[in-house]
């Protein structure tokens, strides 16, 4: 494995058997006024957990964007549910877990948690859909359900 193969695999996470795993690092401008993580920002924790679990499985967004798969999609979010269980602090290290529930038609349905060690801070269920660039959905290509779904 070359340095700039380390690198990149360090920044995105790995792979996993249930799905994907990355960590975090909870910064000064991830916080409220009194170091604990702000709401919103539990989203973005969110995202790169699941856009890095695309692009590890084979799937990135510019590729997506420049129209080799016939014209041009994206990505949307089209239904989240969040639960907050407890808070993350200043310098904590989170644990992002995504894990792909299913896959059809168009939607991919996953499930994520943000951890702090043992501890369950958040749980989301996440519901995105692949569209063309003037928003009518497309079909989740079936190459990419074998790496989006569970190994075991």
């Amino acid at each position: 494995m070359s340095d700039d193969d380390f690198l990149s695999a360090g920044l995105s996470g790995a792979l996993t058997d249930f799905g994907h795993r990355l960590k975090a690092r909870v910064y000064y401008a991830d916080t409220d006024f009194s170091g604990v993580v702000y709401h919103a920002r539990y989203l973005e924790f969110l995202e790169r957990g699941r856009s890095d679990f695309l692009r590890l499985a084979g799937v990135h967004h510019t590729e997506l964007a420049d129209g080799r798969h016939g014209e041009k999609l994206v990505w949307v979010v089209r239904r989240m549910e969040i639960d907050f269980r407890a808070s993350a602090r200043i310098d904590d290290v989170l644990t992002v877990d995504t894990r792909t529930e299913n896959v059809s038609g168009a939607r991919i349905f996953m499930a994520q948690q943000i951890r702090r060690g043992d501890d369950l801070l958040i749980e989301a269920k996440i519901e995105a859909a692949i569209v063309s660039e003037n928003g009518r959905p497309r079909r989740f290509p079936k190459e990419w359900a074998a790496a989006f779904l569970p190994k075991g």
